[in-house]
């Protein structure tokens, strides 16, 4: 059993910042991807970054590239995403997941490859 666990949300205003940190506990050794998904209400949950950490490759959403950062601190077993100048439409709870396998480029960011997930942190940015 794998237990997820994000921290990090909060409100700020357009153009502020903030870092989600998530936390795995368990099996956590045998995870190849970690990745950070949003859903805001009335939209489908969407694919923000993964980090494959078997060759610390880093994947992105088109919407977030150079404004977002997925790191992961191996000592601390810490998965971070830093979010930089955030607009109104980055606001969603976003949640972390851990994969346990190979996904790719075209498999990081469907949700269903992931296996388990935290309770979400919810972000609000306000304009």
């Amino acid at each position: 059993q794998v237990f997820v666990e994000e921290s990090g949300g909060g409100s700020v205003q357009a153009g502020g910042s903030l870092r989600l940190s998530c936390t795995s506990f368990g099996a956590a050794s045998s995870s190849a991807y970690m990745g950070w998904f949003r859903q805001a209400p009335g939209k489908e949950r969407e694919g923000v970054a993964a980090f494959d950490q078997t060759d610390s490759t880093e994947y992105y959403a088109d919407s977030v590239k150079g404004r977002f950062t997925i790191s992961q601190d191996n000592a601390k077993n810490t998965l971070y995403l830093q979010m930089n100048s955030l607009k109104p439409e980055d606001s969603a709870m976003y949640s972390c997941a851990t994969a346990h396998r190979w996904l790719g480029r075209r498999g990081w960011s469907v949700f269903d490859n992931y296996n388990y997930w935290g309770q979400g942190t919810q972000v609000t940015v306000s304009s």
